[in-house]
């Protein structure tokens, strides 16, 4: 019996500093499978009825919800980080998401940051909504790293269920993301499909451009079971025209359909 492929989905992160809107038209124009909403600064990522509105009109499901929780959106959806999180648990469901992807809380949030590996168990557990951490990098200071996750910003040590893999992040923090895959295992439920050089500024590149060998990676993830969505989602703020965002989001998703689609082939020669 073979092994259903990955989705491919966009972030609306994505098409930023473009609108939620715009991700699902470029999403279903270039033949995305499914979209990521980042919850964030654009208004309209934060009103769940009108991206179900966008998600019916477009026909193109939503397959994942990035919650609020990055330093630089303190005030969306409140500031208590348990109610963001509970927030974007209630709109996985009304969109028909299955997870809701979160970052590890920051050392100066207190009773956040030292119940927070409890919480996301027992989020998963009552909601029904997989919660999938999110590896980042540490912060780099010219006095050396600031330490600035709690307990750390590599879950791979720590007691989570449930993971996120960000190419680009593991690039920032000089890790390679098909040693992460290989050693996270059935943890791994969730891929951020981008790229890097291995810079301090998260470059969040076009898979292929960088150091992270994604091509190996999606033939990993095409012949080990994984059971995820792969998403896309890079940077394209730096697009001098929209036809050049469009070459980089269709240049990403003809790159893991091509890598996802050869390992399903090898797959299946291997069964016969």
């Amino acid at each position: 019996m073979s092994q259903p492929k990955p989705r491919v989905a966009l972030s609306t992160s994505a098409v930023y500093p473009e609108s939620t809107s715009a991700a699902f038209e470029w999403a279903g124009r270039l033949g995305y499978d499914a979209v990521e909403i980042m919850v964030g600064t654009d208004a309209l990522s934060t009103d769940v009825d009108a991206v179900q509105r966008l998600r019916d009109h477009h026909q193109i499901p939503v397959v994942s919800v990035h919650a609020p929780t990055l330093l630089l959106l303190p005030r969306v959806w409140g500031t208590d980080p348990w109610e963001k999180l509970e927030k974007s648990a209630r709109a996985a469901l009304q969109l028909g998401a299955p997870t809701v992807v979160v970052h590890p809380p920051f050392r100066w949030q207190g009773e956040y940051a030292r119940n927070f590996l409890a919480g996301i168990k027992r989020l998963t557990e009552t909601t029904g909504i997989t919660f999938c951490l999110e590896n980042m990098y540490p912060w780099r200071t010219p006095r050396g790293e600031f330490k600035a996750y709690k307990p750390d910003w590599d879950p791979s040590e720590l007691d989570y269920d449930h993971l996120t893999l960000d190419l680009s992040h593991a690039s920032t923090s000089k890790q390679n993301s098909l040693d992460l895959a290989k050693e996270w295992g059935p943890r791994l439920k969730h891929v951020h499909l981008t790229d890097g050089t291995g810079s301090f500024m998260d470059e969040h590149m076009v898979p292929g451009r960088g150091d992270q060998k994604a091509d190996e990676l999606l033939r990993y993830l095409g012949t080990s079971g994984y059971a995820g969505d792969v998403i896309l989602e890079i940077n394209t703020r730096g697009a001098k025209s929209r036809d050049e965002r469009e070459r980089d989001l269709a240049e990403s998703l003809a790159f893991t359909r091509t890598y996802l689609e050869a390992a399903a082939r090898s797959a299946s020669t291997s069964d016969d």
